[in-house]
């Protein structure tokens, strides 16, 4: 599935670092910034993934949420 900039996308559910479901619908009315990176402790995932929790302030005053997803089980992040 392809999805262009504004469409909305479709809702999903995935484990948390805690083991909890969460699913992409309860972020309903905030702006949700979908962030994969495909590996832990890695050089540039670890940068990128350090960046957005620095400026995590400037996405909270747009009313928006990081949604960080990896392939990593739970215990390695």
């Amino acid at each position: 599935m392809s999805l262009k900039v504004g469409d909305k996308a479709p809702d999903f559910n995935l484990l948390n670092t805690n083991n909890e479901r969460v699913s992409l619908s309860s972020f309903k009315g905030k702006n949700v910034v979908v962030l994969f990176f495909p590996l832990a402790n890695t050089g540039v995932c670890t940068k990128e993934m350090c960046t957005f929790r620095d400026e995590l302030k400037s996405y909270e005053n747009l009313n928006a949420q990081i949604l960080g997803i990896s392939v990593d089980s739970p215990f390695t992040l």
